[in-house]
């Protein structure tokens, strides 16, 4: 599953986070209700609102003179199935890592019975 950067730099931001959250646990909100729960202006805060739109993770409905966000969650669950997907892959890749050293470490480390050189092939000691 290919990473979409634009989406997960939309979600690197701390404020942002905070906002999801905010909007999955009220079931939606303005840009002035988010504001009232965080450090930050309602001018950020709609801001923010217009990166996670951009990125398809809100959904936007006007009412009245209000527009009022909620959490798109097929595209938050395509979210958390790349991070799956990138946690899966780092795992693979950090499995391997310690494979090859232990491998490196097990040819530097003499066995008891195996008569090499402990300090290493090609050292006197």
């Amino acid at each position: 599953m290919p990473v979409d950067d634009d989406l997960w730099s939309a979600i690197g931001d701390p404020t942002r986070r905070r906002m999801l959250d905010l909007l999955l646990t009220e079931g939606g909100g303005t840009a002035t209700s988010l504001s009232d729960h965080l450090p930050v202006t309602r001018q950020a805060v709609a801001k923010h609102l217009t990166v996670l739109d951009r990125v398809g993770l809100v959904r936007a409905e006007t009412a009245g003179r209000e527009r009022r966000f909620s959490v798109d969650e097929p595209q938050l669950a395509r979210a958390a199935a790349q991070l799956a997907a990138v946690g899966s892959a780092w795992d693979a890749r950090l499995r391997r890592i310690k494979r090859i050293a232990e491998t490196i470490e097990r040819g530097r480390t003499p066995t008891p019975d195996s008569g090499t050189n402990p300090a290493g092939p090609g050292t006197s000691g």
